[in-house]
């Protein structure tokens, strides 16, 4: 009997995604012996055009990482999802857009004179960009479209499953690719973790009180964390109550708020603004001088709150596209 095909791909991400299957350790070896792995780029030697030649529905599973950014991993993501039966958003990048989609804050020319003009670091006196063309020793060569949104996978193809993180904790991957090769599978939607906030796993819970009141918001590098108390209770911003578990709290854990990489629950619609309102309902101040000032102590709110989900978020971009452009539908 074949072996389920199985792919990996990466898209706009770090690629810690890629390293959380490596991160299964000994797990890997009984995954690699039960599947036959026919695209990982990343990690073998395959070609687009071998998955091109497959026919349609023949992968099991692909489990792609990473933000849709460019055109060209726009082209790769509708291939491989004509050709799996299973498309598996892996990833806290796929799943709701990740720390690539707090770019859609600007315009693409916005970003691009940035990096290529205007940075601390650049020195470009000529302004030189990447040409979307050029003709090399008779050849031409082409460049991906850098397109004005960055979207989650969901928003180009359609997404059978999600596994959260950044990265997927090991345990989740590993309980993912269970289900997928034993066919034991929740209802096609379905997020493969569990639907709680991530508050139910940390081990702080119990010294969380029940009535929080801030005076004052700090960052975790301004004064000592004690590593028994409610992070929230200390004025550090954990997105724990709007996160879903999973990750065993590991940053809370590790004496650090939340960050929300594990994405809302199913009862969360916007994971930013989930938390806002808790936090701004609990501020102690009631004159708008003295609650300005607790909130500067959140400078950077977008990248704050919606550090991995702005593009799934009501907000979704900035809606400033040139004249000429107008954004992609989902």
């Amino acid at each position: 009997m074949p072996k389920p095909k199985i792919a990996f791909y990466w898209c706009a991400s770090c690629g810690g995604c890629e390293e959380a299957v490596v991160d299964l350790a000994e797990d890997l070896l009984g995954v690699v012996e039960a599947v036959d792995l026919v695209f990982w780029p990343c990690a073998l030697d395959f070609k687009k055009r071998h998955v091109e030649a497959l026919p349609d529905q023949s992968i099991t599973a692909t489990l792609l990482n990473g933000a849709i950014r460019t055109s060209e991993q726009e082209e790769v993501a509708r291939l491989l999802r004509r050709k799996s039966r299973f498309l598996i958003a892996y990833g806290a990048c796929a799943q709701l857009g990740g720390i690539p989609s707090l770019a859609n804050q600007f315009d693409r020319e916005q970003l691009l004179r940035f990096v290529y003009a205007e940075s601390p670091s650049t020195t470009n006196a000529s302004g030189a960009r990447p040409q979307m063309s050029s003709n090399v020793n008779g050849h031409t060569l082409n460049l991906p479209r850098l397109h004005q949104v960055v979207r989650a996978l969901d928003q180009v193809v359609d997404v059978d499953y999600y596994v959260p993180g950044c990265p997927p904790p090991p345990k989740l991957t590993k309980a993912a690719l269970g289900a997928l090769l034993s066919g034991k599978l929740p209802p096609k939607g379905a997020v493969l973790a569990p639907d709680i906030a991530l508050c139910d796993e940390c081990p702080r819970k119990d010294n969380k009180p029940t009535d929080l009141s801030f005076r004052e918001f700090r960052r975790p590098h301004q004064s000592p964390i004690d590593s028994q108390k409610c992070l929230l209770a200390q004025g550090l911003v954990c997105l724990g109550p709007a996160t879903r578990a999973g990750c065993e709290a590991a940053c809370p854990a590790a004496n650090l708020p939340c960050t929300g990489c594990g994405g809302p629950t199913s009862r969360v619609r916007d994971q930013g603004a989930r938390i806002l309102s808790s936090l701004c309902a609990n501020v102690a101040a009631k004159e708008e001088r003295e609650i300005d000032t607790v909130l500067a102590g959140i400078p950077d709110p977008v990248g704050t709150l919606y550090r991995y989900g702005l593009a799934r978020s009501l907000l979704r971009r900035r809606a400033n596209l040139p004249a000429n452009e107008t954004a992609p539908v989902p």
